[in-house]
């Protein structure tokens, strides 16, 4: 290559030696840049002078590039990339979507609402330094009230004064019974709670509401609660002991559908159950008077607008 000469080359440049390589054909870059088929063709003869070599040669397969076309392309396309991300951070510091979010949500909503509320926060702005906790509601409430979150998604707990909290939306959390798929429980047909309580369960702390629905099921239904029981807020660890064992664990139907059905992790998989188990109703919870940055006021935006409408 002439390096004299390389220098002069220009993003419109680039962009034709990309669309070429991507679409094989001058006519078809020339049109998806909105150039007639003249103007692209004396264009990549200026980048082949430029260049001081052949960029693409034509083959009865269309254009095919040549050794220094291959190199060229693949610096175009980083080139048009940063180009790109400039864009983007440019515009994300104009709209003010920049700096650092922090968020606590229970865990169905943190798999069912935050994640995809940061894909698409992340989509727009890509360098947002975003920071999720998951852990019980008492403790983000006490975080969130010493100022170390946003927001939270989750629940007030008793003996908590609500009138210092924006509370938005309201979702039930369903609850399924995760099990492992080798486990004698799997293939039977008329399945009872008094099937499930003389095995081991993994379930969180007592006194957190999704272990209070739990056992009020077995209340309700006359069954014996289960006293072999490790309590653990850990989905790692209820993950390793359903793999490695029969324990049976109770989770939001958001973690289960993950676990189970969208990318099966440890062969789980869910027991079917005639009563339903709902957990009390978890919200989007801010301080009142608290002033979000424009990040974590865009986040709360997204995270809402999913919520409110599952939620319905």
């Amino acid at each position: 290559m002439s390096e004299n000469h390389i220098y002069r080359l220009q993003p419109k440049h680039f962009s034709l030696v990309s669309a070429i390589a991507e679409l094989g054909q001058l006519s078809l870059a020339a049109q998806s840049l909105a150039l007639t088929q003249p103007a692209a063709s004396r264009m990549l003869g200026e980048i082949e002078r430029y260049v001081g070599s052949s960029i693409f040669v034509r083959t009865p397969k269309g254009m095919e590039p040549t050794a220094v076309g291959s190199a060229l392309i693949r610096r175009a396309q980083n080139v048009l990339e940063e180009i790109r991300e400039a864009g983007r951070e440019v515009d994300a510091i104009r709209r003010g979507l920049t700096g650092k979010v922090r968020v606590g949500a229970v865990t169905g909503g943190a798999v069912g609402y935050v994640v995809p509320a940061i894909k698409a926060l992340k989509a727009e702005a890509a360098t947002v330094d975003i920071h999720v906790d998951v852990a019980s509601s008492g403790e983000m409430i006490r975080d969130l009230l010493s100022g170390q979150y946003d927001f939270v998604l989750g629940r007030i707990p008793p003996g908590i004064d609500a009138r210092q909290f924006h509370v938005e939306g309201a979702t039930m959390e369903e609850v399924e019974i995760v099990v492992r798929r080798t486990h004698p429980l799997v293939n039977v047909d008329r399945l009872n709670l008094s099937d499930m309580a003389h095995f081991p369960w993994i379930m969180q702390a007592p006194g957190t509401p999704l272990r209070q629905a739990v056992e009020n099921v077995f209340i309700e239904e006359g069954a014996p609660i289960p006293r072999n029981i490790v309590n653990t807020t850990s989905l790692l660890v209820m993950i390793a002991m359903l793999a490695s064992s029969n324990a049976i664990a109770p989770m939001s139907r958001e973690v289960s559908d993950l676990l189970c059905r969208q990318t099966p992790v440890g062969d789980l998989c869910t027991l079917p159950l005639d009563t339903p188990i709902v957990v009390t109703p978890y919200h989007l919870i801010t301080v009142n008077g608290k002033r979000l940055s424009p990040i974590a006021a865009r986040l709360r935006d997204l995270l809402l607008s999913r919520f409110l409408n599952r939620g319905r």
